[in-house]
Parts: structure tokens; sequence; C-alpha cells
């Protein structure tokens, strides 16, 4: 078992988001969450991936029960453990691909070389190493959410968590998007768990889990 949730409580101010939601998520899986806005499945993702943290209830990554783990602790378990993908793919515009790419490598203390070795490889394989040297205002929206997507591969993570992935791609460069994830699947044995509005992508996902004001109706 890759991830294990129980029983997870969540509330902002009087605003009860989570309402004892448990999942659990296998290596290797590609699991999406689906359900109408404010459902709380951003709110879920954020605490499997130790952003937030739950008000009761347990969380387990890679059998290390990340409650129990500082802040610190927390900040260095993320950065080798947990890949994220937004929406939003929040690359640093003054960075070129390569750079973002490598940011996560750094903060783990890789060898520059080293980090821009497997950058390089993740580049190739995404078909993007022509592009190592542009700035994100110099790529298409489809290639610069590819290289959020290398960019949460680089310390090579049990898990990647997807937000919203393709919200704001057009149609072929979310088809695209949709299709890397299994690829990578396939190739790096990663394991994907994805809040998304998309019917298709969802439909393509090993299971769907449906939330609906703050728990899981199936």
């Amino acid at each position: 078992m890759l991830i294990q949730a129980q029983n997870i409580h969540k509330s902002y101010g009087a605003l009860n988001v989570l309402k004892g939601v448990s999942i659990e998520i296998q290596r290797k899986e590609v699991v999406s969450i689906v359900g109408p806005s404010g459902a709380g499945k951003s709110t879920l993702l954020h605490i499997i991936g130790t952003l937030d943290k739950p008000d009761s209830g347990l969380v387990r990554v890679n059998d290390m029960d990340i409650n129990s783990l500082k802040d610190k602790q927390l900040s260095a378990f993320r950065n080798k453990h947990i890949g994220f993908v937004f929406q939003f793919h929040h690359l640093l515009p003054e960075f070129t691909a390569l750079e973002n790419i490598c940011i996560p490598a750094f903060i783990a203390k890789t060898e520059k070389a080293e980090a821009e070795k497997k950058a390089m490889e993740l580049l190739s394989f995404l078909g993007l190493e022509q592009r190592k040297n542009h700035k994100p205002s110099e790529l298409s929206g489809g290639e610069q959410q590819r290289i959020a997507v290398a960019r949460a591969l680089i310390n090579n993570p049990d898990v990647v968590l997807a937000d919203e992935p393709s919200g704001n791609l057009d149609t072929a460069s979310a088809k695209e998007l949709h299709q890397l994830f299994f690829t990578l699947r396939e190739k790096f044995g990663q394991t994907f768990v994805i809040v998304t509005h998309n019917n298709e992508l969802a439909g393509m996902t090993d299971r769907v889990l449906t939330m609906r004001d703050g728990m899981i109706v199936s």
C-alpha cells in the first residue's frame, strides 16, 4: 500500500470540508478524484501531499506516518517522495526549462551535473530537448505543463499528485498530457492521483473516486 488515509476530517473555521474520508492507493495505480467544485477534492490532495494537515485522522505515505513529522522533516519527505503538478504550472519565469526542472533536485542537494543529466533524460523522453534553454514565456501551454511534469519527476517520487493538470490546456494538449501519465506509469512505475473535472481523463484511469460534500460517495 503506497497511500493510506483513514477518517480524515478538515475544517476551515465553520466550514466542514472533509468529513471522515478514507482512501487506499496501491503502487503504480493511476487514480482520479472527481466531483463538483467544493466537494473537498483539492483539500484531500493537499493533505495526502503534506501541504496541509488534517484536523484528525491518519495519513501514511510509503509506510511513513506523516502526521508525526516535524516541519523540516515534512519538507524533506515531500521533496523526496511526492511530486506535484498543478493547473497553473508555477514555472519560474526567469529560469530556463532545464533550470526549472532541476529545482527540486537542487533542494534535495543533488550535484548539479547529476541533476542536469536526469533533467535532460526527462526532456528527451518528453520530446522537449530542443527547448531546454527556453524560458516559460517562449513555450506553449502544453510544453510548459510537460516541463512541470518533468519537474515533478526529477527526484523519482513515489507518487505524483496532479490538481486539474489539464484545466488550462486546449483539447489536443490535454489529450497528450493524459496519455503521458500512462506512459510514465509504464516507463517509471509511477503512481498518479489526479483531481480532475475532465471526464475523458477520469475514464482512462484505473479507478475513479467520486467526492460530494466532503465525503467519498463511490
